[in-house]
């Protein structure tokens, strides 16, 4: 079961369809979308998910539940699935704390794997599976974008997901911790270059995307950044400072207007991603730890592009492969342990690990690694 038959939705769907060993039911209120998602072999229900009693219809004979909505209706759709004691395997971004399911996950008896796409993430993963290698980490820096391929002026950018969860990242306060301490600085702060072979230099700044890392893992000096083209940050800094993100009403001559309404309105369409339009997704994450008395640098890297083979976006690829791959430990018994896990936590098991980087790889999703010896 796929709630959500979005961009995300549409590729985990057509990946899951593909395999044998599932029998796929795909719930979106976009009668357009669940038609398309029949095509790949898929049943569809066209439904309104943001009325919660239709989550409880979709999901009351389903083995395993996968959540691609957006993100302002994610925690209470995880919520009313776990309530329904299904297991969930979920995308959405939301801002609630996903440590408020535990109790409801480990009652209901089944897994509720939460975050589970690239940063948040796949990042994630990585970083537990490292905490577990090294005998002690010191840093993680986790740089993560989707962009256009072509850069168009005035934006540079196109939205892969829905703008309202975009302009989250930045009004959200970026939380981090440094020294053992967390701390909380501005979104859009701190920016630097951040060369990437055949890409270019790309922008990075402050975004809140460490969430439940602050809570699991124990690295002492923890960043994460997101990446756009040169100049995003200034211009949305802005947008922001000038209230266009602003959720308080003002009076306009119209009358009350919401400011983010108006402004989510207006870039749907500006940095809508168009039929055939070329996307690419970067991650970098940069490790560094103690290992058999040996300082180390661990670099992760991976720039991954449009499918034109598939007419998959990039973003959709690797947020929806992730999320398949975790699907996969469920359906296959490799993980089992019900209740809350994040990806950090499923990371630490190392026959989970490989089989998450061994599916991303059967789908030429590539995440390299560079070990670096670093002087004492």
């Amino acid at each position: 079961m796929v709630l959500g038959g979005g961009r995300v939705g549409s590729a985990i769907v057509r990946d899951l369809t593909a395999e044998d060993e599932f029998e796929v039911l795909v719930v979106d209120i976009d009668p357009v979308a669940v038609e398309k998602m029949t095509r790949f072999g898929a049943d569809g229900v066209v439904a309104d998910l943001s009325q919660i009693e239709n989550v409880s219809r979709a999901v009351k004979d389903a083995d395993l539940v996968v959540g691609a909505v957006p993100g302002f209706m994610g925690y209470r759709t995880v919520k009313r699935v776990l309530q329904e004691g299904r297991p969930i395997v979920d995308i959405s971004f939301f801002e609630e704390d996903s440590a408020g399911l535990q109790d409801l996950a480990e009652s209901a008896g089944v897994p509720c794997l939460v975050d589970c796409g690239v940063a948040p993430g796949l990042s994630n993963l990585v970083l537990g599976n490292r905490e577990e290698h090294f005998d002690e980490t010191e840093s993680y820096v986790c740089f993560a974008g989707g962009l256009p391929k072509e850069r168009v002026l005035p934006w540079e950018y196109k939205a892969p997901f829905s703008p309202a969860d975009v302009i989250e990242e930045y009004v959200r306060p970026a939380r981090q911790r440094q020294a053992g301490q967390v701390v909380t600085k501005p979104a859009l702060t701190d920016t630097e270059l951040i060369d990437v072979p055949g890409i270019g230099s790309l922008e990075a700044f402050n975004t809140d995307g460490l969430r439940s890392l602050l809570r699991n893992c124990a690295t002492p000096n923890m960043v994460e950044k997101t990446l756009r083209y040169p100049g995003h940050a200034a211009r949305m800094q802005t947008l922001r400072e000038a209230g266009f993100f602003s959720s308080e009403p003002v009076q306009a001559a119209s009358g009350s207007v919401v400011p983010r309404d108006v402004t989510e309105s207006l870039l749907f369409d500006a940095w809508r991603f168009d039929e055939g339009d070329l996307d690419l997704t970067i991650l970098r994450i940069v490790i560094e730890g103690t290992k058999d008395g040996q300082r180390q640098r661990h670099t992760f890297s991976m720039v991954d592009h449009y499918n034109p083979a598939t007419e998959t976006m990039s973003v959709a690829r690797t947020t929806g492969y992730t999320c398949t791959s975790m699907v996969k430990l469920i359906a296959k018994g490799i993980w089992a342990q019900p209740g809350l896990a994040t990806p950090e936590i499923v990371g630490r098991n190392q026959e989970a690990y490989d089989a998450v980087i061994e599916h991303l790889r059967d789908r030429d999703v590539y995440l390299d690694l560079n070990v670096e010896v670093l002087p004492l």
